[in-house]
């Protein structure tokens, strides 16, 4: 009686153990990457210039590596969603938007959006994706650095009127990655805004101003005087910010301390709980951050 008992337990800690692995595999099976919605800011200000910074590779080079790499990350998204069910979301961006027509004929081509095309559409945006984006936006910088009419990047008031418009998919299935390719320093002509200590942009000028430069004592000098950029919003709780590239003037390093410092107070302000800010680096490098961030 005894062997038959052992035996039936035995049996049914089988079929429990059988019944814990399937639930498992199933579960691991069914969960599926969220649906990206990733927008790349470009700063198109005179960071870009060869002339000016003699760094190799340059920035814009470094700029669109850093694109074909996200779209690489796209694709893989692509991929671990199965063609039917990828509906993500990318484009690259300019504020404010170009003056140049043809600036603009190319930038409309770094636009895609799965969730309205059918699964033969979205194959050959697969196969296309990557050379697409890396061809017109070489085509845009190009045309930029030839002309050398520097539109800048109005950082402050597209965060202050557009963000939620440009970057955030209300649909909880996405995740909405803003990644910004800036120097570090804000500015455009157009916000020049100004209140107390608080500012629509960032110069080395202003943080000369404030005497942070060369002073031990820069961090407690922001906090005490409150000094930063001025915060317009703070429900921006949806959003995931990436910026990368930062790039003080070589005689001011302490300025990256400075910047990622004020950043980082703004983006708080604004809402955001996911942020990440690093300096401009090797592509290598900036791939493995990319990677951390996004995967």
């Amino acid at each position: 009686m005894n062997n038959i008992k052992k035996t039936i337990f035995v049996l049914l800690i089988g079929i429990l153990l059988l019944g814990f692995k399937k639930a498992n595999s199933y579960n691991e099976d069914s969960i599926k990457p969220s649906q990206l919605n990733i927008t790349i800011l470009l700063d198109l200000s005179d960071r870009i210039d060869p002339s000016i910074s003699k760094s190799v590779p340059s920035h814009y080079e470094r700029d669109i590596s850093i694109v074909k790499y996200i779209t690489e990350i796209f694709k893989k998204n692509m991929e671990s969603q199965g063609t039917f069910m990828a509906k993500g979301k990318l484009k690259v961006i300019f504020s404010p938007r170009a003056q140049d027509s043809n600036v603009n004929i190319f930038a409309e081509k770094l636009n895609v959006d799965l969730s309205n095309m059918d699964n033969k559409k979205k194959k050959e945006i697969y196969e296309k994706l990557t050379d697409s984006f890396s061809y017109n936006l070489s085509k845009i910088y190009e045309a930029t650095i030839a002309e050398k009419k520097w539109l800048g990047s109005d950082i402050w008031r597209f965060f202050k009127n557009d963000v939620k418009d440009y970057t955030i998919c209300s649909d909880p299935n996405y995740r909405n990655i803003l990644v910004i390719l800036t120097d570090g320093y804000i500015y455009h002509a157009d916000s020049k805004d100004r209140y107390k200590n608080r500012f629509a942009y960032l110069l080395p000028s202003t943080i000369k101003e404030y005497k942070l430069r060369n002073n031990p004592n820069w961090d407690k000098q922001i906090d005490k005087l409150d000094f930063g950029l001025i915060s317009k919003r703070n429900d921006l709780e949806n959003l995931e910010v990436l910026v990368l590239e930062i790039n003080p003037a070589p005689q001011y390093q302490n300025d990256e301390d400075i910047i990622k410092k004020v950043l980082s107070k703004w983006f708080s302000e604004m809402g955001i709980k996911r942020y990440a800010i690093f300096n401009s680096d090797l592509p290598e490098y900036t791939k493995q951050r990319i990677d951390a961030f996004i995967k």
